[in-house]
């Protein structure tokens, strides 16, 4: 299998793009998320994104 990033690792460094990002977005949405755009861009992380996605 491949890598994985860690948790706090940078997920630009990994190849994430504002344009994969904004269909990151999109798909939350449309599965009912409520995410920003800028919010996961300020903080691109996989442990950054869950601390957003459990704030209510």
């Amino acid at each position: 299998m491949g890598e994985a990033p860690e948790p706090d690792e940078n997920l630009v460094d990994w190849g994430l793009d504002s344009i994969r990002l904004m269909t990151l977005v999109e798909r939350w949405r449309e599965e009912g998320v409520e995410v920003a755009f800028e919010d996961l861009a300020e903080n691109p992380t996989l442990t950054g994104w869950a601390e957003l996605l459990r704030t209510p």
